[in-house]
């Protein structure tokens, strides 16, 4: 059961009334209502267009925001349905303050005052109140979708009759709308705007125009049909272009939009081996001015990496060693995204003398075992193993230089899978093979961590 704390909230007694605590100041219904305190001028008080609104489907379709601390309850902090008043005075919503005695508690959550009197007094004013309130702002939001949707619809029908600066104008409103607005969205994807947009891309856009596209593109639902329109070759083409000559957020976009294709059925492996899509995701991931930038590049490369074939082509355009040098300055998210692409690198033979020819390698990836997550510890196990396997004498040595051995008893001492526990003791014994137990005990600097 949470805790309550005392409410300076203005409280409505159950009399009609309003009164603000300790400020002496009281209220009616009619004045509270007409000098809009709470938000609105009563018009919807009698009217026939309220007596048709649910109240509970407009609590759950309205934002939260800016609803009046009177219509809250203190124990559910959600706004209120069915409001009662105690004997203390204090109010909650019906079902709140009933499960609170069901569990036995014989006071008032808010004041935590002993009740001289048990039942419940439905608070009919404030239940008006909130339903006016509520009401109000439905209908506002309604009427303002509708404008929204409107004008979704008349920059469709714009972009059906102009050209140049005129198309890239109802473009950029059009881009506006989408990303501000969901009703705009299912506006677009119910009027065929998917395709209306879609079809603006190919050899002869304009940067100017396949980035507002683009722009709105990445922000809708496409269905598989749409995403097998975008995967023509002219449309990919453009994309991949964008994505090396774009401003950083059509870069973003293109990356984002592209990485959404992927999960269509009829995807091909073709698209994602072009050098030019793969040199501009690199050139992405290492601009550490733009940290969304970073990261985006960094969830492509993995999941270009999940295609064997193109994989090779990840590790031809230089990839391992940037990646390795860049490690120290990724955050959490993008530690995860690059140690996983490594991982699967070092599956290859190339990617494997990639890392052991990197000379930070080792001592990078060592650093951050048992630091981040358990995931990343797992990831950076299989690369170490990868390269110590691949050229024991000289990549132990520096393996148990970079502090390997007293990270890998850590991993054999915590509660990590038995997997993770296991290969961590194979590659503790392959480190040691060129020491003795003493030697290695004291290059490892061993003693306090076996204690």
């Amino acid at each position: 059961m949470p805790m309550y704390q005392p409410s300076s909230r203005r409280r409505d007694g159950g009399d009609g009334k309003l009164d603000a605590d300790g400020g002496g100041q009281v209220l009616d219904l009619k004045t509270a209502v007409k000098d809009g305190i709470l938000g609105g001028d009563g018009a919807f008080f009698g009217g026939g267009v309220a007596e048709k609104l649910d109240l509970k489907k407009m609590i759950a379709e309205l934002e939260p925001i800016d609803v009046p601390s009177v219509f809250i309850c203190p124990i559910s902090l959600e706004p209120m349905q069915d409001p009662v008043t105690l004997c203390t005075g204090q109010t909650y919503e019906r079902s709140n303050i009933l499960r609170w005695f069901s569990l036995g508690h014989c006071t008032c959550p808010t004041t935590m005052q002993e009740l001289w009197e048990g039942s419940v007094t439905p608070n009919t004013t404030l239940h008006q109140l909130i339903y006016s309130w509520f009401s109000q702002s439905y209908l506002a939001m309604k009427k303002w979708s509708e404008d929204v949707q409107g004008r979704a619809l008349e920059l469709l029908e714009t972009l059906k009759k102009v050209k140049g600066q005129a198309r890239v104008q109802a473009l950029k409103d059009l881009r506006q709308v989408v990303v501000a607005h969901d009703s705009a969205k299912k506006t677009v994807a119910d009027n065929n705007g998917i395709s209306l947009v879609s079809s603006l891309l190919g050899h002869f856009t304009s940067h100017a125009v396949g980035s507002e596209v683009i722009g709105i593109l990445v922000n809708l639902d496409l269905d598989s049909q749409s995403k097998a329109n975008l995967m023509q070759p002219a449309k990919v083409s453009l994309m991949v272009d964008m994505l090396n000559e774009g401003s950083i957020e059509t870069k973003i976009n293109c990356t984002k939009l592209i990485e959404s294709l992927m999960t269509g059925k009829d995807f091909g492996s073709e698209i994602i081996s072009s050098l030019s899509l793969l040199n501009g995701l690199l050139r992405l991931v290492k601009d550490k001015r733009y940290p969304n930038g970073v990261f985006a590049g960094l969830s492509l490369l993995k999941s270009v990496c999940s295609y064997e074939p193109v994989r090779i082509s990840v590790v031809s355009i230089g990839a391992v060693p940037q990646l390795v040098e860049l490690l120290p300055s990724f955050n959490n998210e993008c530690l995860e995204l690059s140690l996983y692409v490594l991982e699967v690198l070092s599956t290859l033979p190339e990617g494997r003398m990639a890392l052991k020819d990197c000379r930070n390698t080792i001592p990078n990836v060592v650093r951050l075992m048992m630091k981040v997550s358990e995931s990343c510890t797992e990831f950076a196990l299989s690369i170490l193993w990868a390269v110590c396997k691949l050229s024991p004498e000289e990549c132990a040595s520096l393996a148990v230089e970079a502090g390997l051995a007293a990270k890998l008893l850590l991993v054999i001492q915590s509660g990590c899978n038995p997997a993770m526990k296991q290969r961590s003791a194979e590659l503790l014994k392959l480190c040691s093979v060129n020491y003795t137990a003493t030697i290695f005990i004291s290059k490892c600097k061993l003693t306090r961590t076996i204690q």
